[in-house]
Protein backbone atom coordinates (compact mmCIF):
# COMPACT_ATOMS: atom_id res chain seq x y z
CA UNK A 1 0.00 0.00 0.00
CA UNK A 2 1.12 3.50 -1.04
CA UNK A 3 2.18 6.00 1.90
CA UNK A 4 1.05 9.87 1.89
CA UNK A 5 4.32 10.53 0.65
CA UNK A 6 4.30 7.96 -2.38
CA UNK A 7 0.70 8.97 -2.98
CA UNK A 8 1.74 12.97 -3.14
CA UNK A 9 5.05 12.58 -4.39
CA UNK A 10 2.73 10.23 -7.49
CA UNK A 11 0.94 13.50 -8.36
CA UNK A 12 4.33 15.16 -9.39
CA UNK A 13 5.17 13.15 -12.14
CA UNK A 14 3.18 13.17 -15.28
CA UNK A 15 3.26 9.51 -16.30
CA UNK A 16 2.39 10.75 -19.80
CA UNK A 17 5.44 12.91 -20.19
CA UNK A 18 8.62 12.74 -21.16
CA UNK A 19 11.20 15.44 -19.49
CA UNK A 20 14.06 16.16 -20.26
CA UNK A 21 17.18 15.10 -18.12
CA UNK A 22 17.45 18.56 -16.69
CA UNK A 23 14.06 18.48 -15.35
CA UNK A 24 14.23 14.87 -14.33
CA UNK A 25 17.52 15.83 -12.25
CA UNK A 26 14.93 18.56 -10.51
CA UNK A 27 11.77 16.74 -9.83
CA UNK A 28 13.69 13.68 -8.45
CA UNK A 29 14.81 15.51 -5.75
CA UNK A 30 11.29 16.76 -5.33
CA UNK A 31 9.41 13.77 -5.00
CA UNK A 32 11.67 11.75 -2.49
CA UNK A 33 9.92 9.46 0.06
CA UNK A 34 12.47 8.49 2.75
CA UNK A 35 13.84 9.79 5.21
CA UNK A 36 17.04 9.05 4.23
CA UNK A 37 19.54 10.28 1.85
CA UNK A 38 18.19 8.26 -0.78
CA UNK A 39 20.36 6.74 -4.21
CA UNK A 40 18.94 8.66 -7.75
CA UNK A 41 19.31 5.91 -10.00
CA UNK A 42 19.21 5.49 -13.88
CA UNK A 43 17.95 2.37 -15.72
CA UNK A 44 18.72 2.78 -20.00
CA UNK A 45 17.13 0.28 -22.00
CA UNK A 46 19.45 -0.77 -25.02
CA UNK A 47 18.96 -1.99 -28.16
CA UNK A 48 21.38 -4.84 -28.16
CA UNK A 49 21.48 -8.60 -27.55
CA UNK A 50 23.36 -9.44 -24.52
CA UNK A 51 23.74 -13.04 -25.58
CA UNK A 52 25.70 -11.65 -27.97
CA UNK A 53 29.37 -11.19 -27.03
CA UNK A 54 29.98 -7.86 -28.73
CA UNK A 55 27.06 -6.66 -27.59
CA UNK A 56 27.07 -7.56 -23.95
CA UNK A 57 27.91 -3.82 -23.14
CA UNK A 58 30.35 -3.17 -19.87
CA UNK A 59 32.58 -0.72 -18.71
CA UNK A 60 32.92 1.99 -16.30
CA UNK A 61 33.30 5.67 -15.85
CA UNK A 62 33.90 8.09 -12.89
CA UNK A 63 31.37 10.55 -11.88
CA UNK A 64 32.48 14.19 -11.93
CA UNK A 65 30.43 14.42 -8.49
CA UNK A 66 31.59 11.12 -7.19
CA UNK A 67 28.33 8.64 -5.83
CA UNK A 68 27.99 10.37 -2.51
CA UNK A 69 28.19 6.85 -0.93
CA UNK A 70 32.40 5.75 0.21
CA UNK A 71 32.52 2.15 -2.11
CA UNK A 72 34.24 -0.72 0.26
CA UNK A 73 36.91 -1.90 -1.64
CA UNK A 74 39.11 -5.02 -1.53
CA UNK A 75 42.21 -6.38 -3.11
CA UNK A 76 43.06 -9.46 -3.76
CA UNK A 77 46.74 -9.18 -4.59
CA UNK A 78 50.25 -10.78 -3.81
CA UNK A 79 51.94 -9.83 -0.63
CA UNK A 80 54.33 -7.16 -2.90
CA UNK A 81 51.30 -5.43 -4.02
CA UNK A 82 49.27 -5.01 -0.05
CA UNK A 83 51.32 -2.00 0.90
CA UNK A 84 50.45 0.22 -1.91
CA UNK A 85 46.74 -1.05 -1.78
CA UNK A 86 46.65 -0.21 2.08
CA UNK A 87 47.98 3.16 1.76
CA UNK A 88 45.59 3.91 -1.07
CA UNK A 89 43.04 3.58 0.89
CA UNK A 90 41.44 0.13 0.14
CA UNK A 91 39.20 -1.48 3.05
CA UNK A 92 40.30 -5.21 2.80
CA UNK A 93 43.78 -6.38 1.28
CA UNK A 94 44.96 -9.96 0.99
CA UNK A 95 44.40 -13.34 -0.94
CA UNK A 96 43.76 -16.82 0.63
CA UNK A 97 41.84 -15.60 3.91
CA UNK A 98 39.50 -13.47 2.21
CA UNK A 99 38.79 -16.44 -0.90
CA UNK A 100 37.47 -18.65 2.30
CA UNK A 101 35.68 -15.78 3.10
CA UNK A 102 33.75 -15.12 -0.01
CA UNK A 103 33.31 -18.87 -0.59
CA UNK A 104 32.17 -19.06 2.65
CA UNK A 105 29.32 -15.74 1.69
CA UNK A 106 30.87 -13.18 2.83
CA UNK A 107 30.20 -10.31 -0.04
CA UNK A 108 30.06 -7.37 2.53
CA UNK A 109 31.75 -4.91 -0.05
CA UNK A 110 31.02 -2.89 -3.21
CA UNK A 111 34.42 -3.69 -5.33
CA UNK A 112 37.05 -6.18 -5.83
CA UNK A 113 40.39 -5.17 -7.24
CA UNK A 114 42.80 -7.99 -8.39
CA UNK A 115 46.09 -8.15 -9.78
CA UNK A 116 46.48 -10.21 -13.09
CA UNK A 117 48.61 -12.77 -11.51
CA UNK A 118 46.16 -14.04 -8.95
CA UNK A 119 43.02 -14.49 -11.37
CA UNK A 120 43.59 -18.18 -11.44
CA UNK A 121 42.81 -18.02 -8.32
CA UNK A 122 39.84 -16.15 -8.25
CA UNK A 123 37.85 -17.85 -10.83
CA UNK A 124 35.99 -20.29 -9.25
CA UNK A 125 34.23 -17.45 -7.11
CA UNK A 126 32.42 -16.47 -10.22
CA UNK A 127 29.38 -18.44 -9.09
CA UNK A 128 29.60 -16.41 -6.35
CA UNK A 129 30.65 -12.90 -7.48
CA UNK A 130 28.96 -12.81 -11.26
CA UNK A 131 25.27 -12.38 -10.26
CA UNK A 132 26.41 -9.84 -7.58
CA UNK A 133 28.34 -7.26 -10.37
CA UNK A 134 31.98 -8.26 -8.03
CA UNK A 135 33.88 -10.29 -10.71
CA UNK A 136 36.98 -8.19 -11.44
CA UNK A 137 37.34 -7.52 -14.83
CA UNK A 138 40.01 -6.05 -17.33
CA UNK A 139 37.01 -3.75 -19.19
CA UNK A 140 36.04 -1.71 -15.96
CA UNK A 141 39.54 -1.28 -14.64
CA UNK A 142 39.44 -3.68 -11.58
CA UNK A 143 42.31 -6.32 -13.14
CA UNK A 144 45.47 -4.26 -13.00
CA UNK A 145 49.05 -4.28 -11.43
CA UNK A 146 48.30 -0.92 -10.51
CA UNK A 147 46.39 -1.33 -7.24
CA UNK A 148 46.81 1.98 -5.67
CA UNK A 149 45.55 3.49 -8.92
CA UNK A 150 42.47 1.24 -9.43
CA UNK A 151 41.27 1.44 -5.61
CA UNK A 152 41.98 5.86 -5.41
CA UNK A 153 39.71 5.70 -8.88
CA UNK A 154 36.83 3.38 -7.22
CA UNK A 155 37.22 6.23 -3.84
CA UNK A 156 36.83 9.22 -6.08
CA UNK A 157 33.90 8.18 -8.01
CA UNK A 158 34.36 5.40 -10.35
CA UNK A 159 31.47 3.68 -11.41
CA UNK A 160 31.24 -0.20 -13.46
CA UNK A 161 28.16 -1.07 -15.51
CA UNK A 162 26.71 -4.04 -17.49
CA UNK A 163 24.02 -4.47 -19.16
CA UNK A 164 21.50 -7.18 -17.84
CA UNK A 165 19.37 -10.20 -19.67
CA UNK A 166 16.56 -8.14 -20.57
CA UNK A 167 19.52 -5.14 -22.63
CA UNK A 168 19.21 -2.21 -19.26
CA UNK A 169 21.83 -0.94 -17.46
CA UNK A 170 20.89 -0.17 -13.85
CA UNK A 171 23.22 2.33 -12.48
CA UNK A 172 23.62 4.95 -9.06
CA UNK A 173 24.38 7.95 -10.43
CA UNK A 174 24.23 10.12 -6.73
CA UNK A 175 22.19 10.75 -3.99
CA UNK A 176 18.88 13.31 -3.66
CA UNK A 177 21.02 15.36 -1.55
CA UNK A 178 22.37 16.70 -4.40
CA UNK A 179 22.43 19.44 -6.65
CA UNK A 180 20.22 18.81 -9.59
CA UNK A 181 23.15 20.09 -11.68
CA UNK A 182 25.59 17.70 -10.08
CA UNK A 183 22.69 14.97 -11.04
CA UNK A 184 22.22 15.76 -14.49
CA UNK A 185 25.96 15.83 -15.17
CA UNK A 186 26.97 12.50 -13.09
CA UNK A 187 23.53 11.03 -15.53
CA UNK A 188 24.85 12.83 -18.72
CA UNK A 189 28.64 11.54 -17.91
CA UNK A 190 27.64 7.99 -17.32
CA UNK A 191 25.58 7.82 -20.74
CA UNK A 192 28.44 8.78 -23.23
CA UNK A 193 30.08 6.32 -21.68
CA UNK A 194 27.44 3.91 -22.79
CA UNK A 195 27.06 5.84 -26.08
CA UNK A 196 30.63 5.52 -26.81
CA UNK A 197 30.53 1.77 -26.43
CA UNK A 198 27.47 1.11 -28.98
CA UNK A 199 28.79 -2.28 -30.89
CA UNK A 200 28.92 -2.05 -34.64
CA UNK A 201 26.92 -4.62 -34.92
CA UNK A 202 23.78 -3.01 -33.28
CA UNK A 203 21.22 -2.72 -35.42
CA UNK A 204 18.18 0.09 -34.78
CA UNK A 205 17.80 2.70 -32.13
CA UNK A 206 20.39 2.05 -29.67
CA UNK A 207 19.32 4.18 -26.33
CA UNK A 208 15.48 2.69 -26.68
CA UNK A 209 14.46 4.23 -23.16
CA UNK A 210 15.98 6.50 -20.32
CA UNK A 211 14.37 6.60 -16.66
CA UNK A 212 15.19 8.21 -13.78
CA UNK A 213 13.92 7.07 -9.82
CA UNK A 214 15.18 7.20 -6.41
CA UNK A 215 14.75 4.18 -3.81
CA UNK A 216 10.91 4.08 -3.28
CA UNK A 217 10.32 7.46 -6.07
CA UNK A 218 8.26 7.08 -8.93
CA UNK A 219 10.22 6.68 -12.33
CA UNK A 220 10.52 9.56 -14.28
CA UNK A 221 10.51 8.90 -18.27
CA UNK A 222 13.52 10.65 -19.96
CA UNK A 223 13.66 11.83 -23.37
CA UNK A 224 16.93 10.12 -25.00
CA UNK A 225 16.64 13.25 -27.24
CA UNK A 226 17.68 15.47 -24.38
CA UNK A 227 21.27 13.41 -23.59
CA UNK A 228 22.66 13.08 -27.16
CA UNK A 229 25.08 15.51 -27.46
Amino acid sequence: MATKKRKVADTKVDKNKIYSLKEASTIVKDINCTKFDSSVDLHIRLGVDPKKADQAIRGSVTLPHGTGKTKRVLVLCTPDKEAAAKEAGADHVGLDEYIQKIEAGWTDIDVIVATPAVMPKIGKLGKILGPRNLMPNPKTGTVTNDVAAAVNEVKGGKITFKVDKAGIIHASIGRVSFAPEKIEQNSQELINAIIKLKPATAKGTYLKGLAMASTMSPAITVDTKSVQN
